[in-house]
């Protein structure tokens, strides 16, 4: 599945009806990292997403505090070093709102919607 061009998805929020309540657009890209956690080395990870589970959070999102658009992808299969987990992005009115609908949004999809198992 190709990587989405998340200037694509703010160009899209922004041309939607209602977007003047747009105050802030916030993206979180995920990358695969050349250690875990406790610092052990890694060459990649096997991630598995439940699509089903992930269309299912965004739409929750999509209802929270302040929120006025959601996008989500994520990467599926063996992935490298270096390679792309994830891309979220979230369009709501003011800083508060969608710092916190980002933070627990990506905890979801972390939580709820992707398997990781580190290579080593």
């Amino acid at each position: 599945m190709p990587t989405p061009d998340i200037r694509l998805w703010m160009a899209e929020i922004k041309e939607q009806p209602g977007a003047s309540a747009v105050g802030m657009l916030l993206a979180h890209q995920g990358i695969v990292r050349a250690t875990s956690r406790s610092g052990e080395p890694v060459r990649g990870l096997l991630v598995r997403v439940n699509r089903q589970r992930l269309a299912q959070v965004t739409e929750e999102a999509n209802g929270w505090p302040g929120v006025y658009a959601v996008r989500a992808w994520v990467n599926e299969g063996q992935l490298a070093v270096g390679d792309e987990i994830m891309q979220v992005l979230v369009a709501g009115d003011i800083r508060d709102n969608v710092f916190s609908a980002l933070q627990r949004l990506v905890a979801l999809i972390k939580n709820e919607v992707v398997s990781e198992t580190e290579l080593r």
